[in-house]
């Protein structure tokens, strides 16, 4: 390690729960080495963004950071910035060039490595004089490789909630969707490996996980055999649930054609597994979800519905929606918003649909203008958030179980949670019910939030 005084690391991640779980891990393995992590910018000696590529507007933002930061470089020219995660993987070497004071590009697959590129770059530069016009020893590593799935957790206090990435990659190849092509085809971490992770974090504090994949209900499906009709994602649910003193588990992102009965029946006895399922939809429309090589149709996204609330009747249904999908007609649209206000989602990601390189979406006919997206989007935002803020306002008057988090993010004297329905609430209380279920009292709901009051310390529901 550099002999230095130790050198502080900047990370700022964008995009999904895999995403933050990944920066996670380069953290910790940075930490590991010495490197102290901040969040401050201007006193850091290592700049990281860890990138999403799903749509434009997130590379663009990546892009607009990285350039704002590279200012920087004018006062501290030793200073290693890198971009990490998809958009690296998707760009490649081309952002050396599109990005004049970047050192560092690093994909999907070798985020073990990033620490060994970090260290490597930064005692060059350290090693040089600092007065040298261009200081950079540029490292582009993206090759397609397994990489470590191998979970470095530090030896610090768990927090009441973790993500624990069960898989990586993916193979449905949704035409709209650069994934397959960022993270690479589906590989699944063994059950034994996975549910020895959580033992660990489960030790350390922690309630609550989530388990993450890129579609995460199609775990394990080439390398694990079913057993009993059950598939390996339920067979890992049912381990996951039985490991003494977690609370709660959640997953997350599922694919609609994934929920097969057995799924289905895991609402109804499995007693950790939360009432929350964030099912993408993406359209209402059989024509456009043929068009995006979705795998389903309207009737049978409808029909899962109604046997996930059968199942579970306090179930809340999340989702996604893309809006503008080349080829989207008025009638297209009107489908879409007519099954968006009939199921009545909790809440849902509504996207302007964006083209992405390399993906046979981006070559289609008829192109949506982006005004006629932004229409779209914002009237169908409008549906949604009159379901999601009827379904909170449906919380008040009733007593529910939080998992306390800690002090909520815009009143530290105020603490927060998640109900099992994954709705955020706030109320106050002492700070030693961090990381403990609370049931409290819902007296209001605004915006996207629950306000409670008398909160009460609750035993495991769990025998």
């Amino acid at each position: 390690m550099l002999s230095s005084l130790m050198p502080k690391v900047y990370l700022k991640t964008y995009g999904c729960q895999m995403n933050e779980r990944d920066s996670e891990q380069v953290a910790q393995m940075l930490v590991a080495r010495g490197y102290e992590m901040t969040g401050e910018a201007s006193e850091a000696d290592v700049i990281l963004l860890n990138t999403c590529s799903v749509r434009d507007m997130a590379e663009q933002k990546a892009l607009g950071k990285m350039g704002i930061l590279g200012r920087l470089q004018k006062t501290r020219p030793h200073t290693v910035y890198g971009f990490l995660g998809c958009m690296a993987q998707s760009r490649g070497a081309s952002l050396l060039s599109d990005v004049p004071h970047l050192d560092l590009v690093v994909g999907t697959q070798k985020f073990h490595r990033v620490a060994d590129h970090v260290d490597e770059i930064l005692r060059r530069k350290m090693a040089h004089d600092t007065a040298m016009d261009d200081l950079r020893f540029p490292i582009v590593d993206t090759d397609a490789e397994p990489g470590s799935q191998e979970t470095i957790r530090d030896h610090a206090a768990a927090s009441a909630g973790a993500f624990v990435s069960i898989m990586q990659g993916c193979n449905m190849r949704c035409t709209f969707c650069i994934v397959p092509d960022t993270r690479g085809g589906e590989r699944s971490r063994s059950i034994t490996n996975i549910t020895a992770e959580v033992r660990d974090l489960v030790s350390r504090g922690c309630r609550e996980v989530t388990l993450l994949g890129q579609i995460v209900n199609l775990y394990g499906r080439h390398e694990f055999p079913k057993e009993n009709g059950r598939s390996p994602f339920v067979q890992l649910l049912e381990a996951v649930n039985d490991i003494e003193g977690l609370e709660r588990l959640r997953f997350t992102s599922p694919h609609p054609i994934g929920f097969r009965d057995d799924l289905i029946g895991c609402f109804g006895r499995l007693s950790k597994l939360t009432e929350h399922v964030h099912l993408p939809l993406q359209s209402g429309s059989n024509r456009i979800l043929k068009a995006m090589h979705r795998g389903y149709t309207a009737e049978k996204f409808r029909a899962l519905v109604e046997k996930l609330r059968t199942q579970c009747p306090s179930v809340a249904i999340t989702t996604d929606i893309i809006v503008g999908f080349p080829g989207e007609t008025d009638e297209d649209y009107a489908a879409t918003r007519a099954l968006t206000d009939e199921i009545g989602f909790d809440n849902a990601f509504v996207f302007r649909y964006s083209q992405r390189k390399d993906t046979p979406a981006a070559t289609m006919p008829d192109q949506i203008p982006e005004d006629v997206k932004e229409t779209r989007n914002h009237d169908l935002l409008s549906v949604v958030n009159r379901h999601a803020q009827q379904k909170l306002q449906d919380h008040v008057g009733r007593s529910v179980e939080i998992l306390c988090t800690g002090p909520s993010r815009h009143n530290d004297a105020r603490l927060t949670g998640r109900t099992r329905g994954n709705k955020i609430a706030v109320f106050e209380g002492p700070d030693n019910l961090t990381g403990k279920l609370v049931q409290i009292d819902i007296a209001e709901a605004a915006g996207f939030t629950l306000y409670g009051e008398n909160p009460r310390v609750e035993q495991s529901r769990i025998a």
